[in-house]
């Protein structure tokens, strides 16, 4: 059985995507008078005006094709073609081509696409249909680039891989010329600045720049980085500078007068330069790649090269390790197998930074550039960061893969830190079979904890890099260390062997304190370092939990069926998120012991990680280079935390787009919730238990301090009357204001003053005096629990016969009282309300012989409903202490 969209967690969005193998488009904007920047990003159009993002629409599959005019963005996906207004609706549909769109361009009040079968379909834009199709043949003349020629009406310039060029005008659906070609398939075509003018780009890394008036050649270019994969021409302040893009990253800037080389831009992307494109009228030059960069350069320097002025960029490999960095939820901190260490912002995408890519030297580094870097530490398998003490020295901690070495970061500074933590014995020489597996940082951000490939664990401080101690003799363990983990007073050091035991250590002197053998070899631990709870996962994919004050495992899960990759608790404990490679991503509720929540994604979540402040999950996935953040339903709409059954199937979950998901609405099916009704406490739970009042502790708690409180509010100087009051209609005081009824009204002018309506009788001395003779005392009851506490005083007050009351009435209040001990329900306000009515007429009580009877009877039943409930108080603490502290 299937619980379609009412699952714990709802898809989101995703961090760190910014740009893909598609060549982006610049359009101007007319009224903005700004250039906007369209770039595809998976499955979404991200508009950017180079400072701030703007998140598009979401198509449902990976965009392949984008172009844009000056009103629309045009995206395609397999076969269909869609076109966006305002960055965000889909405002038409083209559909009709049989196979997958690889070119696009936008031409007047008409789109042209070309399919990989080679044929072309002119659109209209507004009515959605086909204007023209023109059938190609693949062996002779199969379409690789597509160009409308400045100032040429009507008219498309068509290369191919073949190498011959053809100019069609498609109006008329005429070929009006060929262009022999050189020989070589054709990658790009490019307008120049000069009216007849075009470049065209080679697969041999050839790029001629051709007048197609006279068919001739202007000039010819080579590039030695393979082919031609993006061309574009400056315009701004008379500079004549032609950038052509490579495979292998590299940017060629050409000076179109002495028609040389004019400067190389090396590894601007460390892949393939996607697109490029100069703005207009501005020495700016972006580019993008499918290493998830988008660069804005610009060209202020001597030379004519080019720097970076702005960028967004990613993870150009996919992530491995992400955890939540501090207490806020903010940032998110991801290793990636590109060797970089990232932070991620969920709030804003400018506050992104990062913290660079493992170096054993970092000078030889920079001198010798990205792609010969020889210097370069491997990806980092597993990390561990601190706030505390960060801005004073490093705070994060990191193991590279196959790496002895440890290498700590500093968040602030976003760069590698001082220290490179190894063992003195391998100082001189690196092993290669010995490498470090585990690490964890203490929370004051003193210590590493470093575990390794031979069973050894080591403390470092973080603050010099020394070595300050190892556990166990020679080794902790005879296997290697799966993890390694530190409380959260740093009395413990819990450590975690392949040969499937785990060990509690004292922290500071290094003593084993206790040694526990496991049902099999542990992958993985993560310790809840606030409720003392471990997590284990197994090499046999089940999961346990070990409570670190008892030392036993209390709970034991399975369920997955593959390796588990990751796991992550909630903030409060309750829950244990745990990843799998058999694709499902499973919530287990330590409590009750039972899997609460499971979906399934398209590819496995390699790591994940829960926010501090219980609102989003955060998963990183195999081969995707993104953040997926998936929102907590459970704090924000109602969802059935109950046990799943055994017969569940979860649900094919999509992964969340770069635009920010709205949650589905699932209100219209009622059936996952027909047990999630709202419960509505009845009045009195049993008749033998004690049951307390809805009502809040301000209406009872203060009722003996009134004196007090009323003191403390008096104000300092006494209130000033009014000049002119203005008209009111009279009320009547208390918490829910009512109108006086026109009878109540005096609107006698008699001097003389009626005796009879200064001792007017309160509604709650009616009832009183009424109960008396009937023995029922709800309406009483209920009108006092109606009253605000200055309100309750007064009307108790009022019962003595000095305030206008009598010794019946005052009976009548205590058997109201023996009936609400009697029932044993508002418990909490017979108590208050006794009590104050103790302490106003203490005196009077005392002289009356029927009311002292009453009280020793009020006494009686007081002292047995509290030697009752006295008895179940110490039962219950006797059971839980019992729990605590008993070795089960």
């Amino acid at each position: 059985m299937a619980r379609e969209g009412v699952g714990l967690f709802a898809a989101f969005r995703v961090l760190g995507r910014f740009s893909g193998h598609v060549p982006h488009v610049l359009r101007y904007h007319g009224r903005h008078r700004e250039f906007y920047l369209a770039a595809a990003v998976g499955r979404s159009v991200h508009t950017y005006n180079v400072s701030t993002r703007r998140p598009g629409n979401t198509l449902p599959q990976d965009i392949t094709c984008l172009a844009a005019d000056r009103m629309l963005i045009f995206a395609s996906y397999d076969n269909i073609l869609h076109a966006f207004a305002r960055n965000k609706e889909v405002v038409h549909t083209y559909e009709g081509h049989k196979a997958r769109i690889h070119l696009l361009q936008p031409f007047g009040e008409h789109v042209i696409s070309v399919d990989v079968d080679n044929v072309l379909i002119v659109w209209n834009i507004q009515s959605e249909e086909e204007y023209l199709q023109i059938d190609f043949d693949k062996a002779t003349f199969a379409v690789s680039a597509l160009l409308h020629p400045s100032t040429y009406l009507n008219k498309i310039l068509l290369g191919s891989e073949q190498g011959a060029l053809q100019l069609w005008n498609i109006r008329s659906n005429k070929l009006l010329y060929s262009f022999p070609g050189w020989g070589l398939a054709v990658t790009t075509l490019e307008q120049a600045p000069a009216v007849d003018v075009v470049a065209v780009g080679l697969v041999s890394g050839h790029i001629i720049v051709h007048n197609i008036k006279f068919d001739e050649t202007l000039m010819k270019f080579q590039q030695e980085w393979g082919p031609i994969t993006a061309i574009s021409f400056r315009t701004a302040d008379g500079h004549p500078v032609m950038a052509a893009g490579s495979p292998v990253g590299h940017i060629a800037l050409w000076d179109l007068e002495e028609k040389k080389l004019m400067c190389q831009m090396q590894d601007a992307h460390s892949t393939a330069v996607a697109g490029m494109s100069f703005v207009p009228g501005e020495p700016l030059l972006i580019t993008n790649g499918a290493d998830n960069a988008l660069r804005v350069w610009i060209f202020d320097g001597p030379g004519g090269t080019g720097r970076v002025l702005r960028s967004r960029m990613g993870h150009s490999a996919p992530p491995t390790k992400i955890r939540y960095h501090g207490q806020t939820g903010e940032q998110i901190l991801s290793a990636g197998q590109d060797g970089t260490l990232q932070s991620f912002s969920t709030v804003h995408e400018k506050f992104n930074k990062s913290l660079g890519r493992g170096s054993i030297n970092k000078k030889k580094s920079k001198k010798k550039g990205l792609k010969l870097d020889t210097m370069a530490l491997p990806p980092i398998t597993a990390f561990a960061s601190e706030v505390a003490h960060q801005s004073d020295w490093d705070g994060i901690i990191a193991c590279h893969q196959g790496y002895i070495t440890c290498t700590t970061w500093n968040y602030q500074k976003t760069s590698m830190g001082a220290h490179k933590l190894r063992p003195e014995e391998f100082s001189k020489h690196k092993p290669i079979d010995i490498y470090a597996t585990a690490v964890d940082i203490t929370s004051c951000g003193n210590f590493a904890v470093v575990g390794r490939s031979t069973g050894q664990v080591d403390v470092y401080n973080m603050q010099s890099g020394i070595h300050r101690g190892r556990y166990g003799k020679k080794k902790a363990h005879e296997g290697a260390i799966r993890g390694v983990a530190v409380d959260g007073l740093n009395q413990l050091v819990i450590t975690a062997g392949s040969e499937g035991l785990i060990k509690f250590w004292k922290f500071k002197t290094k003593d084993l304190v206790y040694s526990t053998e496991l049902s099999s070899s542990p992958s993985g631990i993560l310790l809840h370092r606030d409720s003392g709870i471990l997590g284990i996962a197994f090499d046999d994919f089940t999961i346990s939990v070990l409570d670190i004050e008892t030392r036993k495992i209390v709970r034991t899960f399975s369920g997955h069926h593959g390796q588990i990759n990751d796991m992550t608790f909630s903030p409060d404990g309750r829950w244990l998120i745990t990843s799998s490679m058999d694709c499902s991503i499973k919530t287990w509720d330590l409590p009750s012991g039972c899997l609460i929540d499971c979906f399934l994604v398209d590819s496995a979540a390699v790591s994940l990680t829960m926010s501090p402040t219980g609102d989003f999950l955060a998963s990183a996935h195999v081969d995707d280079l993104g953040i997926y953040l998936w929102s907590n339903r459970s704090l924000y709409s109602l969802v059935s935390l109950r046990p799943l059954p055994a017969d569940y199937e979860p649900s094919l979950v999509t992964l969340p787009s770069t635009c920010p998901m709205q949650d589905v609405d699932v209100s219209g099916d009622e059936e996952p919730f027909d047990e999630m009704t709202e419960y509505v406490s009845p009045e009195q739970l049993g008749e033998q238990l004690v049951t307390l009042s809805l009502l809040p502790e301000s209406r009872w708690k203060n009722l003996l301090n009134l004196d007090i409180i009323k003191k403390k509010n008096k104000p300092r100087e006494p209130p000033k009357v009014p000049k002119s009051a203005p008209f009111f209609i009279p009320t009547v005081p208390g918490l829910i204001p009512r109108y006086v009824p026109p009878e109540e009204e005096n609107d006698t002018q008699s001097k003389v003053v009626n005796l009879g309506v200064l001792a007017q009788k309160s509604d709650f001395y009616i009832h009183l005096e009424e109960a008396l003779s009937t023995n029922k005392y709800k309406a009483p009851l209920d009108l006092l629990k109606s009253l605000g506490p200055s309100n309750i005083e007064i009307e108790l007050r009022g019962l003595a016969p000095e305030g206008g009351g009598s010794m019946e009435v005052m009976l009548s209040f205590l058997r109201m009282i023996g009936m609400m001990l009697n029932k044993k329900y508002n418990f909490e306000l017979a108590q208050a309300y006794l009590a104050l009515f103790l302490k106003l007429h203490l005196k009077i009580l005392s002289s009356e012989p029927k009311l002292l009877e009453e009280l020793s009877k009020l006494s009686m039943q007081l002292e047995e409903t509290w030697i009752h409930l006295q008895a179940l108080f110490n039962q219950s603490l006797c059971v839980l202490t019992y729990i605590k502290s008993a070795l089960l």
